[in-house]
């Protein structure tokens, strides 16, 4: 079979820019190693963060620096065995994160957030998912007084650079919105302007049924056999693509170096759970505990706990400790009854040092496409990730300058 497009991966991006094209009358393949949105894209918390103008820096003062070093702290730990590896990523991160530098990055980055609350409402009115969807923001809490004032005056910035809404709630107005949570608490921020969904990868099968509809092709195969000019095998036998997107998350290196680029990618762990209420207690939105790095929203399947970040190889054995750390302050937090899953689910969020996505043609291959290294904002800028790869293989004016998330910065 033959395409004008073969799109490697089945993730929220991945799906997304197979949208794109087929909306835009081109034939396209997606192609995966299995249904689409069962990966990275399932198990995330959820928010599509308009509010996430300053991508996630890597820490530079020394407190949290030793913190972290000792490999206790809830939010942040590390494989050992994985730092010689990875210490020259981590070596360009921290650079990168410089306050000067990492605000210059915003300045692009915040190009593609302005666009993903508005692409995403438009993708999920067409794909009939506004069961899932849910408006109105997400929460920030605070234990200490101090965190809290920090936090305020961090959102008033974002506020005046980007025009970011945000409501500062005291202790009063917070457990009257969520009066489930801890009583101890003493602020929360929201951001008004951020969406959020009750099941990440129930939302991606229904782009990708969406993407069906309009004459689209899912395909199981094997995009690791890409080879130019264009063909991958599936199931169905070998095909033919003028155009190759790859759009594999955290495995897009498995088909970049084999064609010779050395994208300096990494990846950042994590692991969720869901558990039951107890009775009478609910959870009207997503919920950050900033102070102790992970977050609990309530989702289809029970209300989910996610971790913040393990630092370690892609293909390493899961340890999830992080889980069993928070597990004690979100029950504190939330009244939490039994688990629901078996066993943790883990997933890994690809990364670039510059925190910066890679969107754009392959710098020494022609229709070649990248698109991945979207970090913790993989659902948050699917979307409109897709949109820009789609009018940039078919010569529309894109409606953001794609130059700074080039893979020939690297």
């Amino acid at each position: 079979m033959k395409f004008d497009v073969l799109v490697l991966g089945g993730g929220i991006v991945g799906v997304s820019t197979a949208v794109h094209l087929r909306q835009r009358g081109l034939s396209v393949a997606l192609v995966d190693r299995q249904a689409p949105g069962r990966e990275t894209s399932y198990g995330n918390a959820g928010l599509i963060q308009r509010e996430g103008v300053y991508p996630y820096a890597f820490p530079r003062d020394v407190p949290t620096l030793l913190r972290y070093a000792r490999n206790r702290s809830p939010d942040v730990r590390y494989h050992p065995s994985a730092l010689p590896t990875i210490a020259p990523f981590l070596a360009r991160y921290w650079f990168h994160s410089a306050p000067v530098r990492h605000a210059a990055i915003a300045r692009h980055y915040s190009t593609l957030i302005e666009h993903c609350v508005s692409e995403h409402r438009a993708l999920i009115e067409r794909a009939g998912a506004g069961g899932w969807l849910r408006e109105g923001g997400w929460l920030k809490i605070f234990h200490r007084q101090g965190a809290w004032e920090a936090a305020q005056r961090e959102a008033e910035r974002w506020q005046r650079e980007y025009g970011v809404p945000f409501v500062s709630l005291d202790a009063r107005q917070l457990q009257r919105d969520e009066p489930s949570l801890s009583a101890s608490l003493v602020g929360a921020l929201r951001y008004t302007a951020s969406d959020s969904v009750s099941d990440p990868g129930a939302l991606v099968q229904a782009y990708a049924a969406y993407f069906q509809s309009l004459g689209g092709h899912v395909l199981i195969g094997d995009a690791t056999t890409l080879a130019p000019q264009w063909t991958v095998k599936t199931g169905e036998g070998e095909i033919e693509g003028r155009h190759a997107v790859v759009a594999m998350g955290p495995w897009s290196d498995t088909v970049t170096r084999p064609l010779g680029y050395r994208l300096p990618l990494a990846v950042k762990r994590g692991y969720h759970m869901h558990y039951a209420s107890q009775p009478g207690a609910k959870l009207n939105q997503p919920v950050l505990d900033a102070e102790n790095g992970f977050l609990i929203t309530p989702m289809t399947r029970g209300i989910r706990l996610t971790t913040g970040v393990e630092l370690a190889l892609r293909d390493s054995p899961r340890t999830p400790v992080q889980l069993d750390a928070v597990e004690p302050m979100a029950r504190a937090l939330y009244p939490l009854a039994q688990r629901v899953d078996d066993t943790p689910w883990m997933g890994a969020r690809p990364c670039t040092p510059d925190m910066m996505p890679v969107i754009g043609p392959a710098p020494h291959h022609r229709d070649l496409w990248f698109a991945f290294g979207h970090a913790h904002h993989g659902l948050t800028l699917g979307p409109i990730t897709g949109r820009l790869i789609a009018e940039m293989i078919t010569g529309a004016p894109p409606c953001v300058d794609p130059g700074p998330f080039s893979a020939a910065r690297f």
